[in-house]
């Protein structure tokens, strides 16, 4: 016996200023009149509101390609994958680029902190940084936090 096809149930969305075709009129559009939310692209900067500055105004000024992308954090990596590495190694930022556990340009130009997560089952002499908690769970077992 033959399975039925799924009948597709959800709609795609009206897509506005397309014409009589669309099925939301010609002319405005539902888009109303006049005024900046009418046009077909809003300013990167407008946020609504006539008093508050923009969140981009209010971003000190960074000059360049990546000025609107985020500040740079460390690079993070847990307990689990410095766990690969042979007891008594010393855990440099070299040698998890080395080994690559991290991105060495990542690692160099952001840095690199050590979590919590995971468990650590060898001694390991660690010279980056480390939360608390991964710290103590390094100790622990005998490490050494340089």
């Amino acid at each position: 016996m033959e399975s039925l096809q799924k009948v597709k149930t959800t709609r795609p969305g009206k897509r506005l200023g397309r014409g009589y075709g669309s099925g939301k009129g010609g002319h405005t559009s539902s888009r109303g009149q006049k005024g900046q939310k009418s046009r077909s692209h809003i300013d990167i900067m407008y946020e609504g509101v006539k008093m508050r500055k923009s969140l981009l105004n209010r971003l000190p000024l960074m000059r360049g390609k990546g000025k609107n992308s985020s500040y740079s954090k460390p690079v993070e990596i847990t307990l689990d994958q410095i766990n690969t590495l042979p007891a008594g190694t010393k855990v440099t930022v070299e040698k998890l680029a080395e080994e690559k556990i991290v991105l060495a340009a990542d690692a160099f130009s952001k840095g690199v902190k050590i979590l919590a997560t995971g468990e650590v089952t060898k001694k390991l002499n660690i010279s980056v940084p480390i939360s608390k908690s991964a710290a103590a769970k390094v100790e622990a077992v005998g490490g050494k936090i340089v």
